[in-house]
């Protein structure tokens, strides 16, 4: 019979040696001798507390996507290397967890691509379009220095800098700052989402810059520009009228379809800036030179390339873009430089407006009128635009000078 001091010490032997059995082997790469027709992948032993042998697991297999064995071996370290740390953090393949969670080992290529399509359902098509673009550009990137393939958590300060950087040198610090303002907006979702810890864009500053603003055309320019227009293009001189007599933004004006020209009770309805449905009266300057719009599909665009109301489904800041060029020309040939615009004829009738209502009205009481026409939201806001187009001038001080 076993005596008590030897079932111990037996026992002891058994937990001692069990151990110094290792739980797990090492993970380790299997190129295929660098065959890239076949599958690579990460492959590893674990212990089974059942049997206590170890016993091969699955392999983690790189996408054959991956044309090049650099790509590939890249992106084989990144699954190597985290699962490396979940079985040093005590990752057992036999608890019935999930093994490698997205947010464990996520690409940066993945990332982005989960992060844009969560975005493209908070922005409209116009916006998105602008902001992918940005996005894409980082992209193109992270492919060139080859961090597409590495974990998400990878890229750091450093990497993000180097792309702002290049978009500097290449191009200005406002498409500097608007690719970190993207950027930091699609690491946020990130963040949100637990797929990464913290985002490091928010320590990256914003450089300063100087914004060109559209100069505003003096009574005269624009009288002369007005009559060259109802001679060349009358179409296009009122799309310039919605943007003097009505103060809508180009990109409004393009918007406008016929059934939002309400005609019985002076409306217009259009969606603006700063909220998605805005009603304004329609000014009698207006309605004199409208086209005649019975019997005309309620749903035709008022604006397009054909000269008349129609159909015209493309993006918004494509359309846009048409009417700038198409004014350009004209402008072009009249002598106004790059300074001037469609939207500097807002600047000039604001002014205009501003500089008769200030001849009855206190510059208080002239705010409060002048918010219902431009369609400012707050009167801040209308006096920080009042005092960029320099709408408010004083009165002769050469008595002050003497």
């Amino acid at each position: 019979m076993q005596n008590f001091k030897d079932f111990l010490k037996n026992e002891h032997g058994n937990e001692h040696d069990f151990r110094l059995k290792k739980l797990y082997t090492e993970p380790k790469i299997y190129t295929a001798n660098g065959d890239l027709k076949k599958r690579w992948y990460v492959y590893y032993s674990f212990r089974n507390p059942n049997s206590n042998k170890l016993e091969r697991q699955k392999n983690i297999y790189v996408s054959l996507k991956l044309k090049t064995k650099s790509r590939r071996l890249k992106e084989l370290e990144v699954f190597k290397s985290a699962l490396t740390k979940l079985l040093e953090r005590g990752y057992s393949p036999y608890d019935n967890k999930p093994f490698i969670s997205d947010s464990e080992i996520m690409t940066t290529s993945k990332a982005i691509d989960f992060a844009l399509k969560i975005k493209s359902n908070t922005l409209n098509p116009a916006s998105f379009k602008k902001y992918s673009s940005r996005i894409n550009q980082f992209t193109k990137y992270i492919e060139r220095i080859g961090f597409d393939i590495r974990d998400i958590k990878e890229v750091n300060k450093k990497v993000i800098n180097g792309f702002l950087n290049e978009i500097l040198n290449n191009t200005s610090a406002s498409n500097r700052n608007s690719s970190r303002r993207d950027l930091n907006s699609l690491f946020n979702i990130l963040v949100e989402n637990e797929i990464i810890v913290y985002n490091c864009i928010e320590h990256i500053k914003k450089i300063k810059t100087q914004v060109k603003k559209n100069k505003a055309y003096t009574p005269s320019e624009a009288d002369m520009i007005y009559r060259h227009l109802s001679i060349h293009d009358p179409q296009l001189l009122l799309f310039i009228k919605f943007v003097s007599y009505n103060f809508l933004r180009p990109i409004e004006v393009c918007r406008l379809k016929i059934k939002d020209i309400d005609l019985d009770n002076k409306l217009l309805t259009f969606k603006a800036k700063n909220q998605p449905t805005k009603k304004k009266i329609l000014v009698d300057l207006l309605i004199d030179d409208l086209p005649n719009l019975n019997n005309k599909n309620k749903d035709y665009y008022l604006f397009t390339p054909k000269g008349y109301p129609s159909a015209w489904d493309i993006a918004e800041e494509d359309k846009r873009g048409y009417f700038t060029k198409r004014y350009a020309k004209v402008k072009n040939e009249l002598g106004f430089n790059g300074d001037y615009g469609i939207y500097s004829f807002r600047h000039t009738f604001t002014t205009k407006v501003y500089r008769k209502l200030r001849e009855t009205f206190t510059p208080e009481e002239t705010e409060s009128k002048l918010m219902l026409i431009t369609g400012h939201a707050t009167r801040s806001a209308l006096r920080k635009y009042l005092r960029e187009i320099d709408a408010e001038r004083p009165d002769d001080y050469s008595d002050l000078l003497k």
